[in-house]
């Protein structure tokens, strides 16, 4: 029988690789060591840069000798280590979400079809010190996709899959002094591959870190560090695991020569003060070469600060390694939070206090290279998460970085950290529970479990994402608890809460259905929600969407919803919204233009089209409207209305830990859009979880009736933080005042000009010396409107049921047919039939044109009434019963191109819609056609504003048309027309047109 490939074997997952440890970060302090006779061990040097590269396309065209020293790579190409090679030029870029990429075969498992696998051939030099000699020499690749063999000077070291998870090899015996050769062959697809089935780009090469680390023979190998906190949770005991390592080969004269060594623990606070522990943490060790020993620490500190995604407050341990005349040999130092996390009475508790999850899902992604994202990146992604409240992020599915972690410990992002293990398109059939994958996916969380373990950030640890079940996942949950006891599991395929998961986790539970669990009540579950789930089966534990708001293009409608619910009720202790960040590569067409491309926009088959674009933020990190909606409905403070004419607001604090000395109240009083008032007040001291009354010094003398005043209270930083700068707003609210409105007299119609009507089978013609309507009778429309010698109208008036669809009315398409069903508006939109049109001048200052029409997809005729007075005021109304679901309700026309700046009083700045507008504040704004539009990856409806009173459209000299809403309308306006939207894929393939297409709506 043929001997399988290592990249086509299920049961090869390494060769002479390390196992996982707890990252070596070396000892760094501006002003001296610990130790005076300290070394600088651990030495790390990173091997990022240039390497030399060739790629081809299958195994059989690789180099085969690449790896010789005296092989000359003198010619090949450079390329960036770590990068993907796809974004480098080699081979085509795929993304797919469910689909398998065709090299990856479906019915053969697990067999790569040798035709197309790209092979990609690293080389590259570097130096190795005399001091070096003496010492251990560990070789890191923080990140490798999919597989990849390893070589020093000529000589085989070893093999790796698993991507997601730093790969380790001791190199110590191949090294030479001066110049040296590492040679790496990675592979674009391996058995690996069937469990990395995410949906994400599916990039290939060396994407992460590449270092040297440099340790004594005798060294630290690992460090668990861990809290356990009293009844009162004021007191805590710290836990430090500590594993020493000899790494020099054990020989017959050296079996038993021992070392005595010791192990000491420095504890410091955030001000870089030691704090004494009782008794000091110090013990000594006795170790053989070859063999590796562990050290127990066990503390109890009183009154400790405590680690919180809301104080992230972090100590620094200094772990030192003795020889036995007490000199260093080797210092780390970590970064370390007193924090306990636990699951009972059904909800999630953080240092005894519960919390709610207010999360997203996030892929690791750069527009411009892939994977291999920066740590620049990293840390705007996790400022951008406090900016926006999320507390909480899913490394969706798989570990991220190292460096990521050490953000969210800084910053306060609390972390679900997602094993490397998806088989989405095969989840019936791998794992399960076959014995051939269970040593992968049990190495998958290990590594993670181990890397990691060390993270206040990390209060979940997740067995994966859409990988099926079976007895593979008992396997892993069992390997993971040897590791780690002190935090909980997900699983969201543990449908019926079977002993893996600790957490009832389900993926875009529509409102009703979470509301339902949250009573109790049996439940739709499994792959397609068609079992049922009893609720003795789930009342024990909290529940959680791990996936919901699916926040595809144009999205997050009826957040506030899926809030609503979770705040009433305590077991429900929030989620993740899939996803952050789209994932859009940065791409230049052939004239130049640059786009966010997205499946198929490289020619790649199969692919998932634009279903990557998933964001809450676009991919070069801009915030789509949707994140505006995200941040209002997360915000931990929230506003109530007392007495709003004495000033009298109470003011909750929904924060778990932190109270609001940092926060000041600004506030301002609008009159019909205008500030009439503003001013800031302290809020003093309101701790956690309670509320303060609060009144404003308004003044209500200057509130005379008549008009909309409205008062918006926003909370603002008083001082820059790590995450924003001095005077950012954290959270807002506006109440509309209670002042009574005047009723306006009517006005006397008859001192209004004189209008002239002509009617002709075909048209009636309405004028005045200074202005003129057409209207066309065959369509029933507002032809033609000429004010002062100006056209107004570039398209007619007509009635509109119809709007682009947006990508979830296309993805949800797919499943159900949502589009084919209602698409029959599209089609009355321009179909509909004139019933009878009745036309009156009833004064000489004022004409009227009915007209009824025959709708499909309507329980009576629609009435339209449009009313022309001799000011040149023209009121269309509308009035219509529909017997099926509407996508919307309104007119459309166009005006000439140079009407386009925009100015409304209503819900803005930012695009919002009736079911997404919590986030948008009433007020009078201002903008241009192409600010006011939203342009998403891939072009779909956009651009709406609800609420408004009125808008003006204007020219440059600010001339224009006023449109009024009796009493509200919602309206978007685009510099195209409807049927480029529908038809474009990018925003680059939408024309130029001369006119601004407008839709005045009730509501869509």
């Amino acid at each position: 029988m043929k001997t399988p490939h290592d990249w086509e074997n299920a049961r090869m997952i390494g060769r002479n690789k390390e196992q996982g440890h707890a990252p070596w970060i070396p000892y760094t302090n501006s002003t001296e060591k610990p130790n005076q006779n300290s070394t600088s061990f651990p030495e790390i040097i990173s091997l990022n840069g240039k390497w030399k590269f060739h790629w081809v396309k299958s195994p059989k065209q690789r180099p085969v000798d690449f790896y010789i020293p005296d092989f000359s790579v003198a010619s090949w190409a450079e390329i960036e280590v770590p990068s993907n090679w796809q974004m480098e030029g080699y081979g085509i870029s795929i993304y797919t979400n469910v689909t398998y990429p065709y090299s990856i075969s479906r019915i053969k498992i697990p067999h790569i079809d040798s035709k197309y696998n790209p092979v990609g051939s690293y080389r590259r030099e570097f130096a190795v010190s005399e001091r070096w000699l003496d010492q251990t020499v560990f070789l890191r690749f923080d990140g490798v996709k999919s597989a990849f063999y390893l070589w020093i000077n000529g000589q085989k070291v070893g093999y790796s899959q698993g991507s997601m998870t730093p790969a380790e090899f001791n190199i110590t015996p191949f090294l030479h002094f001066g110049s040296n050769i590492v040679a790496v062959e990675v592979y674009r697809w391996s058995d690996g591959s069937y469990l990395e089935d995410q949906d994400m780009w599916r990039f290939s090469g060396i994407y992460r870190d590449v270092s040297l680390i440099v340790v004594p023979s005798t060294h630290i190998s690992d460090y668990f560090l861990w809290s356990e906190f009293d009844s009162a949770y004021t007191d805590v005991t710290l836990h430090a695991n500590i594993k020493i390592r000899n790494s020099l080969s054990l020989t017959p004269e050296a079996t038993e020569a021992t070392e005595a060594m010791s192990v000491e623990i420095i504890l410091l606070d955030a001000m870089d003060q030691t704090v004494q522990t009782n008794p000091p943490m110090k013990g000594n060790i006795q170790i053989k070469p070859g063999g590796e020993t562990e050290c127990v620490f066990k503390v109890k500190l009183s009154h400790p600060h405590k680690w919180s995604a809301e104080i992230p407050y972090l100590y620094t341990l200094q772990i030192m390694l003795k020889d036995g005349q007490n000199r260093v040999l080797e210092t780390l130092q970590r970064k370390f939070g007193f924090r306990v996390v636990e699951i009972r009475d059904s909800q999630l508790w953080v240092n005894g206090r519960p919390i709610l999850l207010k999360g997203v899902n996030r892929h690791e992604h750069d527009p411009d290279h892939g994977r291999a994202i920066s740590r620049e990146l990293m840390e705007l992604d996790v400022q951008l998460m406090k900016q926006f409240n999320i507390n909480a992020v899913r490394t969706s599915h798989y570990p991220n970085h190292p460096y990521f972690y050490e953000l969210c410990d800084e910053y306060g992002i609390y972390v679900m950290d997602e094993t490397n293990l998806e088989t989405h398109g095969l989840r019936r059939k791998i794992p399960d529970s076959k014995p051939q994958w269970q040593d992968a996916c049990v190495n998958r969380i290990e590594r993670m479990v181990l890397q990691d373990r060390n993270h206040p950030s990390i209060i979940f640890w997740s067995l994966g994402n859409e990988a099926g079940f079976g007895s593979v996942f008992y396997a892993m949950k069992k390997a993971a608890m040897e590791l780690d006891v002190t935090r909980p599991f997900h699983y969201e395929g543990d449908y019926f809460l079977e002993g893996v998961s600790d957490v009832l986790s389900t993926m875009y539970t529509p409102v009703k259905e979470l509301e339902k669990a949250a009573h109790y009540q049996p439940i739709k579950t499994g792959h397609i929600k068609l079992k049922n789930l009893k609720p003795v089966r789930f009342k024990a534990y909290p529940i959680m969407l791990c996936e919901y708001a699916h926040a595809m293009g144009n999205s997050v409608g009826n957040f506030q919803e899926y809030w609503d619910v979770i705040e009433r009720y305590p077991h429900v202790i929030g989620g993740f919204i899939w996803d952050y960040i789209d994932q859009g590569l940065r791409k230049t067409d052939t004239n130049g233009r640059e786009f966010m491309a997205y499946g198929g926009d490289y020619g790649d088959r199969p692919n998932s089209s634009n279903f990557c674009i998933n964001g809450i933020l676009a991919a070069d990190r801009s915030p789509h409207p949707s994140a505006w909606e995200v941040k209002k409905v997360y915000a931990n403070i929230h506003t109530e209305a007392v007495d709003l004419l004495r000033g009298e607001i109470r003011v909750i604090n929904k924060n778990s830990f932190r109270g609001m000395e940092e926060v000041e109240l600004s506030w301002e009083i609008t009159k019909d859009g205008n500030r009439i008032q503003d001013g800031q007040t302290d809020l003093g001291l309101i701790p956690p979880t309670s509320s303060a009354l609060i009144t404003i010094p308004c003044d209500p003398t200057h509130f005379p009736p008549g008009g909309e005043y409205y008062l918006l209270c926003q909370y603002r930083l008083k001082e820059a933080t790590l995450w924003a700068p001095a005077g950012h707003i954290v959270s807002w609210d506006q109440f509309k005042l209670p002042i009574p409105d005047v009723e306006l007299p009517f006005a006397d119609l008859s001192l209004l000009p004189v209008l002239t009507m002509e009617e002709s089978p075909t048209e009636v013609h309405i004028h005045h010396e200074f202005f003129e309507v057409l209207f066309h009778k065959q369509s029933a429309t507002l032809q033609s409107l000429v004010y002062h010698g100006r056209s107004i109208l570039s398209k007619p008036l007509r009635l509109n049921f119809w709007r682009p669809p947006t990508d979830n009315d296309r993805g949800v398409s797919n499943v159900v047919p949502f589009l084919p069903h209602l698409k029959f508006w599209k089609w009355s939109s321009g179909h509909y039939t004139v019933i009878s049109i009745d036309t009156y001048h009833p004064i000489p200052q004022m004409v009227v044109i009915k007209t009824r029409f025959r709708i499909w997809g309507g329980k009576s005729p629609l009435e339209q009434t449009i009313r022309i007075y001799g000011s040149g005021d023209i009121l269309v109304e509308n009035r219509f019963v529909a017997r099926k679901n509407l996508i919307k309700f309104g007119m459309q026309t166009a005006f000439p191109q140079e009407y386009n700046q925009l100015t409304w009083f209503g819900r803005g700045p930012h695009e919002n819609y009736w079911d997404r507008q919590s986030g948008a504040a009433i007020g009078q704004y201002t903008s241009s056609i192409q600010e006011y539009i939203h342009q998403y990856a891939r072009s779909q409806e956009n651009s709406n504003r609800c609420d408004i009173r009125w808008m003006r459209f204007e020219n440059i000299d600010h001339h224009g048309i006023l449109v009024q809403g009796y009493p509200l309308l919602s309206i978007s306006a685009w510099p195209y027309t409807q049927e480029d939207l529908e038809t474009a894929r990018h925003p680059i393939d939408l024309p130029h047109r001369d006119v601004v297409t407008v839709n005045l709506d009730y509501k869509q």
